[in-house]
């Protein structure tokens, strides 16, 4: 009888080796699955995505795992429906011991339970904190000066499993979205296949997350609306700042302005805090067209480098350089 993740005992050893089915989507499930490929694991099948239209030609575009998976030769698989009946046919063809899945869709209770030894996800996060859609958004946004990376068994209720391995990884003050992803990226890949041996070895010892929350309030990482990226400039200064690089670059924080009696858009990509530099009151600045900011009683938040609605990105000495009359930042 096959033995699932949850009833792995110690001393179980594989005279085989794993056949793995690896699920995901965008870059940051890439580095995984390459650390896997390169490690020599039995990779029976991939699944992604399917080809979505993009562009202004609407030319169909391949995933990032899609276009891996093509150049490895590894078996493709791009279900449009997770339970169609064709689909889950080939997929219990593949005989997969374990799955695998990094950034992608809600999967089913078939699908996630169809392996003997379960299906183990990777989160951008130290779970419990930070369940959701987008975990490394939230934890810049929130100040966090560390977060990292966890693996887990899937179970009914999202990213509630059990915890199989962690990594921590320090956030610095310069970094924003894109930065960290990467960070994160490249610590998951690496906690990833020290999992998958782990699970070949027998050596699991799966921890509820309820035994890590130590009975403390939760921070979660809901998905990102654009109604969310607007920026509050009464709020604390620090916060608009964390804001601005927990949004950066992708989908960016932004801000109403006017320019010659023209209301337009400006989102901003990078800032600069300026806690000693204060106001009583929430206030535009600038004392020469190479600055512009916003003040209160939190400090001076400097924008750095934005982007006009219907302008490229560009530094702020540029855009201000560049316009007739003033800007001003409705506040």
């Amino acid at each position: 009888m096959p033995i699932s993740g949850r009833e792995i005992g110690e001393n179980l050893i594989f005279k085989y080796i794993l056949r793995i089915i690896y699920i995901g989507t965008p870059d940051f499930a890439v580095a995984s699955l390459k650390k896997l490929v390169d490690a020599g694991k039995n990779i029976v099948g991939v699944i992604t995505a399917p080809d979505k239209p993009a562009g202004r030609n609407q030319k169909l575009k391949y995933s990032p795992i899609k276009e891996y998976a093509l150049k490895e030769d590894l078996h493709l698989l791009q279900p449009s429906n997770l339970k169609d009946e064709a689909f889950l046919a080939e997929l219990k063809s593949l005989k997969a011991d374990l799955q695998i899945v990094v950034a992608f869709r809600m999967l089913p209770e078939v699908v996630w339970n169809m392996p003997p030894l379960g299906t183990f996800n990777l989160h951008a996060s130290l779970l419990p904190n930070y369940r959701g859609a987008a975990p490394i958004h939230h934890a810049i946004i929130n100040g966090e000066t560390e977060t990292g990376v966890s693996t887990f068994f899937l179970k009914h209720e999202i990213d509630t499993g059990n915890i199989l391995l962690q990594e921590k990884v320090d956030i610095a003050p310069s970094d924003n979205v894109g930065i960290l992803h990467d960070k994160l990226m490249n610590t998951g890949a690496d906690l990833l296949l020290k999992t998958v041996n782990m699970i070949e070895s027998g050596d699991v010892k799966p921890i509820p997350q309820e035994e890590l929350a130590h009975g403390e309030e939760l921070k979660h990482a809901p998905k990102i609306f654009k109604p969310f990226c607007e920026i509050n400039w009464n709020a604390d200064a620090s916060s608009i700042h964390n804001k601005i690089r927990g949004l950066s670059p992708y989908p960016c924080a932004y801000c109403t302005v006017e320019i010659s009696g023209e209301i337009l858009q400006l989102k901003v990509y990078t800032s600069e805090l300026d806690p000693e530099n204060t106001s009583n009151t929430t206030v535009q600045v600038g004392n020469t067209k190479n600055q512009l900011g916003v003040s209160n009683n939190g400090g001076t938040v400097w924008l750095k480098e934005v982007q006009i609605q219907g302008k490229k990105q560009m530094c702020i000495a540029d855009l201000l350089n560049g316009i007739r009359g003033n800007i001003k930042i409705i506040l």
